[in-house]
């Protein structure tokens, strides 16, 4: 089994109680940021996101079969007073609690059910080469995003071409999709970009980011970029955990060199992965 499934088991027989990130990732037997990274690319959410969900769906369950005691449901859930767990649950299906045990029904609500792993991975993933990174200067349009809210990235990246050619003091026409500053409810930062030499003029609504020297594992990618979340999900549940390299808690990202289009989606570009040398 993999650590993702792995995770999945430990988190659908635990979730009712106090769980942390570390006890999920402990008993996948990796790291923390590694489990928060496969899990997210494997799943769409994030570790953290999905306990979240899955407590409060039982807790609507619960709520919608009557349950007297609003309070009594949220101490279950693990929540420590009756706001908290209203605030939360609001969050989550936008109704309050009792709202949803009011109506008596959940067939309204975006219920988080138990994860079953697509697993038709890969097979066939291309050789992979190792490069040793040079130091960039990285300058784009940055935005911070869940895992379930990143399928707006590509709006993103229709936001940036046209200012392509036309950055200070650019590096030619390769240009980068940089994930960096993830934290452990799945939040990251995205920045879509390109090389430059510095950050002197650039337009104010630019982000900017100094991309260390580093060891990565490199990956091709040739299918319509809609299948990139496929071959990133290979690289993490599979070749890595096969591979005996081990992922660093660092930037990684796509480098579009001038054989992919951005109308189309098409052409090759290539995954960058920092592993520990």
């Amino acid at each position: 089994m993999s650590a993702v499934g792995k995770a999945i088991w430990f988190i659908e027989t635990h979730f009712a109680g106090d769980i942390s990130l570390d006890d999920i990732a402990r008993s996948a037997g990796v790291s923390r940021y590694y489990l928060a990274r496969a899990f997210s690319l494997a799943t769409g959410r994030s570790v953290m996101g999905y306990v979240r969900g899955r407590r409060l769906t039982e807790a609507a369950r619960s709520l919608s079969n009557g349950a007297p005691d609003i309070l009594s449901v949220a101490l279950d859930t693990g929540y420590g007073s009756h706001e908290a767990f209203t605030r939360a649950f609001r969050d989550q299906f936008g109704l309050t609690p009792e709202a949803v045990r009011a109506q008596r029904r959940t067939c309204n609500l975006d219920l988080v059910e138990p994860i079953k792993l697509d697993e038709t991975l890969i097979e066939d993933l291309k050789p992979v080469r190792f490069e040793n990174g040079k130091p960039l200067l990285i300058a784009g349009l940055g935005e911070r995003y869940t895992w379930e809210s990143s399928k707006a990235i590509p709006a993103q990246w229709q936001r940036l071409v046209p200012y392509l050619g036309t950055i200070p003091r650019q590096v030619g026409r390769t240009t980068f999709g940089v994930s960096c500053n993830g934290d452990d409810e799945g939040n990251f930062d995205y920045i879509a970009g390109t090389e430059v030499t510095d950050f002197s003029g650039l337009p104010t609504a630019f982000s900017r980011l100094r991309l260390g020297e580093r060891k990565y594992a490199v990956f091709a990618h040739r299918e319509h970029i809609s299948a990139i979340r496929r071959t990133v999900c290979t690289i993490w549940t599979k070749w890595l955990p096969d591979s005996g390299h081990e992922a660093a808690d660092a930037p990684g990202f796509e480098r579009f060199g001038e054989a992919f289009d951005f109308p189309t989606g098409t052409g090759s570009f290539e995954i960058w992965i920092p592993i520990k040398a």
